[in-house]
């Protein structure tokens, strides 16, 4: 008879995920995350395995969360470039650009590392570049290919952003994703 779970798998790794953005992931360990979750580490152990299980969980449930963040801001906001820019803000708030630019970096490196969270990343980059290229162009090629250089563009200068800090990050980002756009494609208003 299996025992019901006091605590979801959910619950148990969006915890997890905020400590691994303090700590990093090289320095989790059962004990922490026990710490963290509430679960025993025996428990953490028998849900994910060994360590590498656990991170590898943490971070597909981080990408899932993303997918689900990318796809209501494509349902709601307009097929316009300026809905483009709009997408992009939303999926990075300026509350969490600072930790996304330090900590996150940790945990992109050990996106790029594993093989299933690396193709798990690279389903979300075509996610985003559809997303993106629909508001940009209605040529097939074209959206693609603007739709990459503006993700591109949205990663390079949150990178960019942190280093130099010069105003607050909305601002500084709108005004480059906007000064990029104006550079492209024609700005078109909402439909």
């Amino acid at each position: 008879m299996t025992r019901n779970k006091t605590i979801s798998d959910e619950a148990v790794l969006d915890s997890l995920l905020s400590l691994i953005l303090t700590i990093g992931p090289d320095n989790l360990t059962f004990a922490k995350a026990a710490g963290a979750c509430g679960l025993a580490a025996a428990t953490l152990v028998q849900r994910y395995g060994d360590r590498q299980g656990l991170v590898r969980s943490i971070l597909l449930r981080s990408w899932d969360r993303l997918d689900a963040d990318t796809a209501a801001a494509d349902a709601e906001l307009p097929v316009t470039v300026a809905g483009a820019v709009d997408l992009l803000m939303r999926l990075m708030p300026p509350e969490l650009a600072d930790q996304n630019a330090s900590d996150g970096l940790l945990l992109l490196r050990e996106d790029v590392r594993d093989p299933v969270l690396r193709a798990r990343g690279a389903r979300w980059a075509r996610q985003i570049v559809e997303a993106l290229g629909r508001r940009l162009s209605a040529e097939p090629q074209e959206a693609e290919r603007l739709g990459w250089q503006m993700a591109c563009i949205w990663q390079g200068a949150h990178t960019w952003l942190a280093f130099t800090q010069a105003e607050p990050f909305e601002t500084a980002m709108r005004r480059v994703l906007e000064d990029w756009c104006r550079s492209v494609v024609p700005m078109r208003p909402a439909n």
